[in-house]
């Protein structure tokens, strides 16, 4: 019973890794950008208020114009016309510097057929090469292999030592019977 049901659990693991990175290869995207399927490509995907965003679909055919709807970060309408890409529409909006921190959906409404597709921008107060990552430990106290106090580390190895001899010193006892 246990050999099939790990046979079992083996081939949907296995099914499921190869569903993943099938799903995974399906849409392209590039560094700094989203897409959806048939969607509107949003770049640079987050941006601080000020910058300017490029967005590009190749949702609306071959010939490639649409109009742009960023009123939801407060940009509003901007065109969509044929870019360098076979079938793409290709527009610029900026975004006001009055703009809060969050996710706002960009709208594309294809000229011909009048198909919606969209993408996601994130407007943050912070751009990616200003952003400051952590360095060295954390400082939770006490503790830690080899922290910045070489006088604590030292107060607690002794301690270590402290108790370990102890306790075999009470083994000792207990396996020569002296009474504890």
């Amino acid at each position: 019973m246990r050999r099939t049901a790990r046979l079992l659990t083996g081939t949907a693991l296995a099914a499921a890794a190869v569903g993943l990175t099938t799903a995974a290869t399906a849409v392209p995207v590039y560094a700094g950008e989203t897409a959806a399927p048939g969607g509107l490509k949003v770049y640079p995907s987050s941006v601080v208020p000020g910058d300017r965003a490029m967005v590009t679909t190749a949702a609306c055919g071959g010939g490639g114009s649409a109009a742009g709807d960023a009123s939801a970060v407060g940009a509003g309408t901007f065109p969509l016309a044929p870019g360098t890409g076979a079938g793409e529409a290709t527009g610029h909006f900026e975004v006001p510097p009055s703009a809060q921190p969050g996710t706002y959906e960009i709208v594309a409404t294809c000229g011909d057929d009048e198909r919606r597709v969209t993408g996601d921008l994130v407007v943050t107060l912070t751009s990616a090469a200003e952003q400051v990552y952590p360095k060295g430990s954390v400082k939770t106290g006490v503790g830690g292999a080899l922290g910045p106090d070489p006088v604590q580390t030292a107060a607690g190895v002794a301690a270590l030592a402290v108790a370990a001899a102890g306790g075999t010193w009470l083994l000792h006892r207990r396996a020569r019977g002296d009474g504890i």
